[in-house]
Formats: structure tokens, sequence, C-alpha cells
């Protein structure tokens, strides 16, 4: 005689396993997965003005670094991050830089980080100033290693490299 109920119990059995191994894996991937954090220079100041009058061979640059961690329920632990400025968007001269101290930021949260570089090669700047009027360009980049906090775990490490160009008016303010 011929099973007329057994075979198809099975079949049904394993796609049900199949579906919900399937609704699993999106729904660890898709709380597991994780952002960049957005990185913003909001501050940048070289007094311009005051370079050509001062009989001091160097100046200060003064910037700050806004750090926001996009992820909804992660947090990034940062390494060092290295600030490196340039005095044109072709690097051609190095001005100077900064490394920020590593640092843990939580979930959903905003950083403000204010530092000044002393010792700026006066002579530099000056070279990276239009004799027009126009607007000088610099040039920032930022390189470091951020880490995810999941739960209580951690992740490896991703790599984070970003560069910008920055125009300076006159008044020295970042247009």
């Amino acid at each position: 005689m011929p099973d007329t109920g057994g075979g198809g119990g099975c079949c049904m059995c394993c796609c049900r396993f199949i579906f919900t191994l399937g609704l699993t894996s999106l729904f660890m991937w898709l709380s597991l997965r994780t952002s960049s954090p957005d990185c913003l220079l909001s501050k940048f100041y070289i007094p311009l003005n005051q370079t050509f009058n001062s009989p001091n061979l160097t100046t200060t640059l003064e910037f700050e670094l806004r750090l926001k961690n996009t992820n909804k329920d992660k947090g990034v632990y940062y390494d060092p991050i290295n600030v490196t400025f340039f005095d044109s968007s072709d690097r051609s001269h190095f001005i100077g830089n900064f490394t920020v101290p590593k640092f843990y930021q939580g979930h959903k949260k905003k950083a403000r980080k204010n530092f000044t570089i002393s010792n700026i090669n006066r002579e530099l700047v000056i070279q990276a100033i239009p004799v027009n009027g126009s607007p000088a360009f610099f040039r920032v980049d930022l390189a470091t290693s951020v880490r995810y906090k999941i739960l209580m775990f951690k992740t490896k490490r991703d790599k984070i490299k970003v560069g910008a160009n920055i125009e300076v008016n006159g008044t020295v303010i970042k247009v």
C-alpha cells in the first residue's frame, strides 16, 4: 500500500526550518552591521593676517573636530586619530599634525574636540595665501582605526581614512 501522509510532512518541516534559518540570518545581519562614524572639521583657524607682520617665525593652527556615532545600539572605540594638515590640496608641503588620544563614544553620541597645533612654519602658511586676494586652500587628512562594541563584544578594527580640501577666505573663516 502506498504511504499517503508521511512524505509531505518531512518536506514541509525542511521548508519551515530553511525559512526560519533564513529569517534568523537576516535579523542577525541587520542587528550586527555597523556604519562608520561621521567626521567633520567644523573649525579651522590660522591667523593669516598676522603672519605677514609677526616677527615670530612660527604661528598656531586651531581646529575643532566633530565625531558622531550614527549606530543605533553600538558604541565606537577610537584608536588614536591622526589629523594632518597640508598647505595645498595636492599635499605639496606638510604644515603640521596632531594625534587625538584614543577614546570611547557611546551609541548615538556626539563628540567635539578642540585642539591647537603650535610652531607651524609661518613661511609655508604665507606661501599658501594667494597674492590676488582669493581664498587660500589647505588640505586636512584624518586616519584612525575603530572597533565597535556590540552588546558585550568588540569587533575587529576597521580603518578609516578621510580627507578634505579647506577653503579659507580673507577673514580666516572656513567657507
